[in-house]
């Protein structure tokens, strides 16, 4: 997937979390260079571990942004039905130099002023031509962690590389801080000339689900988050993968598409919003009740027992695939339809459900919660949209704001690391080149490891206060 945005994402957050067309990723050649004044703020960023996914992002006021590169190179997993290691990082060692050389070519010529400056670059285009002076950016962005070391390991050594050769700083981000802060991202990018905060601002609920997370986060500051919820046993992500391979049939799983998610939701709602016929339960006894079906299965409402924050995803996935054992000659289309719509309903009425309960334990709080940001692969599941919106509106909370980043900006990307490594920038926190990846790092504060600023190696710049 190769694809490059420059330019107004539309006109404010909702319309760009309403509408994901007008986040249409276009091709745009590289971007004249913009006036260079003290909020001006350019990043290189490499978001390495599924795939190898570069960016170039420069900050041009308070809140405004501009995404001039964005490509994505996805290892090829099909053959082992998910993401094998090596495999994953075998793609990256192949792969990744090639996309840092194209994506330079994005970057902002300098002009004469700047290079006495020692702000340029001279670099040779890739077809060999020309050498010209390109503007150096102010800082490199690098995934960090949490995730697969091996993998990790090869941005971070590149982007350390690139930190010597242009003597400029590196910072390491945190991937799930990363995905919390998706939305204010967005609201950087859809802005021209309108000077205000990001949005949204803290405090919020995160809701941070995919392959290998599912956390519920109460996000009151740029490193401040405290945990209210997480998985006793595997994500929601991992749990919908594994729905999918039980319930679909060969001939729709195969091909390269590893998003199993994504094909399970096309298969449930093959015509989209009009297939949903979703209301959400007035009530916990009605939410936590199993429905039978026709077909005499019902599938069992995870932790019904417990009014607790915890979330499990095992057992309804293991219900499923003993349903689908029990019938797997004789399980007709519209029962195998049903089966996934259930499967998802069970599945995203659970997180609702923990989510009321936690907006219920945070009333009275002296800064309110108003905005539920809901991030990561899963997130762009439309279903899981309107689960999440019925049950607010059913259960007194309508004013919840819901802040989904456009599909595109959901799953794993360098925009984000690069947004994210630019707040950190900006509050004054730089990597040292002593720093390792990191297969664990909470974005707890209160954790044994000491949350996002817990991990080691970082460093402290004074930094002019905001005006």
């Amino acid at each position: 997937m190769a694809s490059v945005v420059h330019g107004n994402l539309g006109k404010g957050v909702e319309e760009a979390i309403l509408d994901v067309s007008r986040l249409a990723l276009k091709e745009a050649s590289p971007p004249a260079r913009l006036t260079i004044d003290a909020l001006t703020v350019r990043v290189v960023v490499m978001e390495v571990e599924t795939g190898q996914i570069r960016a170039i992002l420069e900050k041009t006021g308070p809140s405004r942004a501009h995404l001039h590169f964005h490509e994505r190179i996805t290892a090829d997993n099909s053959a082992y039905a998910g993401i094998y290691p090596a495999k994953t990082v075998a793609s990256h060692q192949e792969h990744l130099s090639t996309l840092v050389a194209k994506s330079l070519e994005a970057l902002a010529l300098a002009d004469v002023y700047e290079s006495t400056l020692n702000r340029g670059l001279n670099l040779r285009t890739q077809n060999g031509r020309c050498a010209c002076r390109f503007l150096k950016p102010d800082f490199i962005s690098v995934t960090r962690g949490p995730g697969m070391r091996a993998a990790l390991t090869c941005g971070l050594d590149t982007a350390k590389g690139l930190a010597v050769a242009w003597r400029i700083p590196i910072v390491g981000v945190n991937h799930m801080q990363a995905h919390a802060l998706t939305p204010r991202l967005v609201s950087a990018l859809a802005r021209s000339h309108i000077e205000q905060d990001e949005k949204p601002e803290f405090p919020f609920l995160s809701l941070l689900i995919s392959g290998g997370h599912t956390l519920l986060v109460h996000s009151k500051a740029l490193c401040n988050h405290t945990v209210l919820a997480s998985t006793t046993d595997i994500a929601i992500g991992d749990a919908i993968d594994k729905m999918a391979r039980s319930i679909l049939t060969p001939d729709v799983l195969n091909g390269k598409d590893t998003m199993y998610g994504r094909i399970l939701e096309q298969y449930a709602f093959p015509n989209g919003v009009s297939d949903y016929r979703y209301n959400a339960p007035a009530a916990r006894a009605q939410e936590i009740t199993p429905k039978e079906t026709k077909w005499g299965w019902a599938l069992p409402v995870p932790l019904a027992e417990r009014k607790t924050l915890q979330f499990s995803f095992s057992g309804l996935g293991s219900a499923i695939k003993r349903i689908c054992e029990r019938q797997e000659t004789d399980m007709e289309g519209h029962q195998r339809t049903q089966l996934a719509r259930e499967g998802m309903r069970v599945a995203f009425e659970h997180l609702a459900g923990k989510v009321i309960l936690a907006l219920i334990s945070l009333r009275g709080e002296r800064d309110n919660v108003n905005t539920l940001v809901v991030s990561g692969g899963v997130a762009s599941n439309g279903y899981l949209r309107r689960v999440l919106r019925s049950f607010l509106d059913v259960r007194g909370f309508q004013h919840i704001q819901l802040a989904f980043p456009p599909t595109e900006l959901c799953t794993d990307n360098a925009a984000m690391i690069a947004w994210t490594g630019m707040e950190m920038y900006e509050n004054g926190w730089e990597t040292g080149l002593t720093c390792k990846a990191l297969r664990k790092w909470s974005i707890d504060l209160n954790a044994e490891d000491g949350g996002i600023l817990g991990a080691t190696a970082w460093e402290r710049r004074t930094v002019a206060s905001k005006q």
